[in-house]
């Protein structure tokens, strides 16, 4: 079970691959993931906005998480499971919370509840429900996706419940980060990938980065470096890496960085899901650059 403490240093949230016919493919599954934990990361996150976590059946999430135990038991250093369960609906978010702790989940990740656009307090008794599974919690802000932001209040009335060991932030600003931070409210992992290196300095304790899927060690690098107080090194390799970044969140994640994990060989296809659809040639093009800076 994950602990306060340990939300530190780089989690990659993990893309789920399809074959052509759109089915899950486990083989390039355990491939993709298999380098993945050959790097320094914190921990892998399954079936979050990365993995196409809306499109997912939750018997797929159930047999992502056995191959990513698979993956990740022979590590000399255990490497923590995090599973993406949050809906917008309480009932079923503590459903899946509950069959996430038995798989075997180090901690879940539960998105602000999307689409129904539910007051403060609403999304406050949603966590309050979900705590009671007993399985840690990392909230999860993101308003560009949900239709509502956490007040400052809420943010933090969240954070002290026993159960929410931190809060992944992918708010487009660093007010958030900046509050938190001040009031000492508990970790703070950075979803943002463009503001990676500004949450560093505000305080983050890491980060949960889609973009870390590729040139995985460089986004370890820049944590490293804030750490050791080098911020200026980390500054550099960060706004060395913000046109990959960008591109990556050109369209609609993941579909870039299943171009680039497939153009790489990582993964045998960049299917999605619908309503997503493959990256235009204009942003191919924008990255293929990038395919032979790893």
């Amino acid at each position: 079970m994950l602990k306060r403490e340990d939300l530190q240093g780089v989690f990659v949230p993990v893309v789920t691959p399809f074959t052509q016919d759109g089915e899950l493919d486990l083989v390039s599954y355990q491939n993709y993931a298999g380098q993945l934990v050959e790097h320094g990361i914190a921990g892998l996150v399954v079936n979050g906005t990365t993995g196409e976590a809306p499109t997912v059946r939750w018997e797929e999430v159930r047999e992502l998480a056995e191959a990513t135990r698979t993956i990740v038991k022979n590590k000399k250093r255990a490497l923590p499971v995090v599973i993406g369960t949050g809906t917008n609906d309480t009932a079923s978010t503590v459903e899946r919370t509950e069959s996430a702790a038995n798989m075997g989940a180090d901690a879940v990740l539960v998105v602000v509840p999307y689409y129904s656009k539910p007051s403060q307090e609403g999304i406050l008794e949603h966590f309050r429900s979900v705590v009671q599974v007993g399985i840690p919690v990392i909230a999860y802000e993101i308003p560009s996706r949900t239709g509502v932001r956490l007040s400052m209040d809420t943010a933090r009335a969240i954070m002290e419940l026993d159960g929410v060991i931190g809060i992944k932030d992918s708010s487009d600003s660093l007010e958030l980060i900046g509050e938190l931070t001040r009031h000492n409210a508990g970790p703070v992992l950075c979803g943002d990938d463009p503001h990676y290196f500004a949450k560093l300095a505000l305080g983050a304790s890491g980060g949960i980065l889609a973009s870390a899927n590729v040139n995985t060690q460089r986004f370890i690098d820049i944590f490293n470096h804030v750490q050791k107080g080098d911020s200026s090194a980390a500054k550099q390799i960060f706004e060395d890496m913000l046109p990959l970044i960008q591109g990556l969140f050109r369209e609609p994640n993941p579909a870039p960085l299943k171009w680039m994990l497939a153009s790489l060989g990582r993964i045998a296809s960049d299917r999605l899901r619908l309503p997503l659809m493959p990256i235009s040639e204009q942003l191919k093009n924008e990255l293929k650059p990038w395919l032979h800076y790893q």
